[in-house]
């Protein structure tokens, strides 16, 4: 059965989109059937993050406007046989989107046989993000833990409440996971940064991971390549914990402490 994932938050620049491309590839290294779509239209991020810019043909708006098929519009990943990515319009603006023609593209991936469908939600709370979040049946909410990045994503929580298609026909709502990124325990160890059990009170959900402040998440897309095929860096085994958890396994949140000092950076300072 597929499961449709809404990626979204109330502000901008929070990692909406790092998420999307890194837990899309995720799922489909495990050899699931993932499409993500973005939602952005008039900006389109995600075919860059996910290095498929120059190989962007047709768009979302092409497929519902029925300038072309959905198969003509998606593009397979190079890297992952199982993934696909359906990239927005940058010509178009959001009343290009349609909920009948979200509809549409989304009941073709079902019958392709698409195992997962992430949708790469633009942030606030306009139509596109409206329209990214109607037929979720979860939600990844992306939060920096800042007052202002938890404050405008209480508002998406109200809107995934009460403006969904589960919410409207009482299907028991979208299930809710909080993602926390750029986080640093030693800005949290300095006040300088709310914790993990601040913003947990605060929206009232649990963590299905959290990504640390790195410099190694702007290089990788700056070059490219979603950040969780960096093997061996601590982002990307950090939003690999996160894909575990979606897929229902228990594992315990790491790179939430602030690393120890050795004994001769606390003698001699560094």
């Amino acid at each position: 059965m597929t499961e449709i994932i809404v990626v979204t938050s109330g502000k901008g620049g929070v990692g909406k989109t790092t998420t999307s491309a890194s837990l899309a590839c995720g799922l489909a290294r495990t050899g699931k059937k993932v499409a993500v779509i973005d939602f952005d239209i008039g900006l389109r991020n995600l075919d860059l993050i996910m290095g498929c810019e120059r190989r962007v043909v047709y768009d979302f708006v092409n497929v519902i406007n029925g300038d072309c098929t959905l198969k003509q519009a998606l593009i397979k990943d190079k890297r992952i046989e199982t993934l696909h990515v359906l990239a927005a319009s940058q010509t178009r603006d959001k009343d290009a989107l349609t909920a009948e023609g979200v509809r549409k593209v989304l009941d073709e991936l079902i019958a392709e046989g698409f195992d997962y469908i992430l949708c790469d939600s633009p942030a606030g709370i306009e139509k596109g993000a409206h329209l990214a979040m109607y037929y979720a049946d979860r939600a990844v909410v992306v939060v920096n833990p800042e007052v202002s990045s938890v404050r405008d994503s209480d508002r998406i929580l109200g809107l995934l409440a009460s403006k969904t298609e589960r919410a409207e026909k009482g299907n028991g709502g979208v299930k809710e996971h909080l993602l926390l990124t750029r986080y640093s325990p030693r800005r949290v160890a300095a006040g300088e940064m709310l914790s993990i059990t601040d913003v947990k009170e605060i929206l009232g959900l649990d963590v299905i991971g959290v990504i640390p402040e790195s410099p190694e998440v702007l290089s990788a897309s700056n070059a490219g390549t979603p950040v969780i095929l960096n093997e061996g860096t601590d982002v990307s085994e950090a939003y690999g914990d996160a894909v575990a958890r979606l897929l229902g396994e228990e594992r315990p949140l790491r790179f939430i402490d602030e690393a120890k000092k050795g004994f001769f950076t606390r003698m001699f300072g560094g």
